[in-house]
């Protein structure tokens, strides 16, 4: 126990360090935030037209509501699970400013958790239970019934816990490629886009070819967006559910296994520009 409260003694100052910063720069943090909902209405308008311009009222298993609860349910998880650790790390690697978290007697990657904690505590204090609520009353307009589902609500916030983990460590194992290629600028751009794709926060992986579907359900970016949505929904079945937590836990173990060999090898080939 002395051990536990050890640990978080040494990391909890880091969480105040990102709750400060997101409150130093709540601008930013607003027209962010905007850009990404207006983003999150342009889709349901596209989509939209899509179902109308349907002779059906479902479009591959979903309905017009299936599809707003997704593309919102999407927006939020893509948003609470969002990890700049690969900016934050190139960055520090870049300025040399990462020498100084090299001699901390804490871990390096442990540092840039609990700050991005501290950002996603703001992030979750202001716009989860608006979201959520928004979604259950458009729900509820529609169907004329109470849709939301405690049991799989619970589940969906375990699957985001698993979902923003695996984020950060994947992140944070491509911020330290900034080791050998010193700028992750451009390459960032595209791994933000084909991670979208993957992840299902684009289009929903069951509107992909079977077999095609299938394969990205197993890889970790599913594992991202997809499953947790998936959940919240109910449209897993109890297997199904175990089964998407079982590869979470697989996939956060191992980017967290990949973080520690990458970081190894990494710190040898540390060059600061301008340093």
């Amino acid at each position: 126990m002395s051990r536990i409260k050890r640990f978080f003694r040494t990391y909890r100052p880091f969480t105040r360090a990102g709750m400060q910063e997101m409150i130093a720069y709540r601008a930013n943090f607003i027209c962010f935030l905007i850009g990404e909902i207006l983003s999150a209405f342009i889709m349901y308008f596209v989509w939209k037209a899509v179902f109308l311009s349907s002779d059906s009222e479902t479009f591959m298993g979903f309905t017009m509501e299936d599809m707003v609860v997704y593309l919102f349910i999407t927006f939020l998880t893509g948003y609470l699970t969002y990890s700049d650790g690969s900016f934050a790390v190139g960055e520090e690697i870049i300025d040399g400013s990462i020498a100084m978290r090299m001699i901390r007697p804490c871990s390096f990657e442990m540092c840039f958790l609990f700050q991005e904690l501290g950002n996603r505590l703001i992030s979750v204090s202001m716009i989860f239970v608006p979201m959520v609520a928004g979604v259950e009353i458009y729900r509820y307009a529609v169907s004329g019934s109470v849709r939301f589902q405690l049991g799989y609500f619970l589940l969906y916030i375990l699957s985001l816990l698993f979902a923003y983990m695996i984020s950060f460590y994947f992140n944070v194992c491509y911020g330290f490629m900034a080791f050998f290629f010193k700028n992750l600028w451009g390459t960032t751009l595209i791994k933000e886009t084909v991670v979208g794709f993957l992840s299902g926060a684009i289009v929903p992986l069951a509107f992909l070819p079977s077999g095609l579907a299938q394969a990205l359900n197993l890889l970790p970016f599913a594992s991202l967006s997809y499953t947790p949505v998936m959940i919240y929904m109910g449209m897993y079945s109890t297997s199904q559910i175990l089964f998407s937590f079982g590869l979470q836990i697989f996939w956060l173990l191992t980017m967290y296994g990949v973080t520690k060999l990458i970081w190894r090898s990494a710190v040898k080939h540390l060059a600061i520009q301008g340093g």
